[in-house]
């Protein structure tokens, strides 16, 4: 089924700028309670992918976090220069670069876990449970994965 139409298609009214407007809100209230950690929300993903063991490379992050590989190459450089992250190669394969985060790094993402929740929850606080399991779904059914 089409939704949009060049007749009916008012981009004020999109589906694609009420989810821009949700991530800005969202990266901003974010980035405000990470402020004092020196961490973004890009940043954010990358240590979190790290401490719970979802990713190991750069490649793996990228395709976690759909980001392009240059993106994710000058982002990891600047964490390596917080000492949040150190870069390894791996002994089997040389062209393989593998992460781990540093204790401060380790510090950071756990700090993150404790303050995300409340910037979502009180993003979400309206929403019902039933809403919210809703609100996910038809998430990831837009995203397609």
């Amino acid at each position: 089924m089409k939704h949009y139409t060049p007749e009916n298609y008012d981009p004020g009214n999109s589906v694609g700028l009420a989810l821009s407007r949700a991530r800005n809100r969202l990266t901003a209230e974010l980035d405000a309670t990470l402020r004092d950690l020196d961490v973004s929300t890009q940043q954010m993903g990358i240590l979190l992918g790290l401490l719970r063991g979802v990713a190991s490379t750069p490649f793996e992050l990228s395709k976690m976090l759909d980001i392009d590989t240059g993106l994710m190459t000058r982002m990891l450089d600047k964490m390596e220069q917080q000492d949040l992250l150190l870069r390894t190669r791996s002994v089997e394969d040389r062209r393989m670069v593998n992460l781990q985060l540093t204790r401060h790094g380790k510090h950071v993402a756990t700090e993150v876990t404790k303050r995300a929740p409340n910037v979502l929850n009180a993003r979400l606080k309206d929403f019902s449970a039933a809403e919210f399991h809703e609100f996910q779904r038809l998430l990831q059914k837009f995203i397609g994965d």
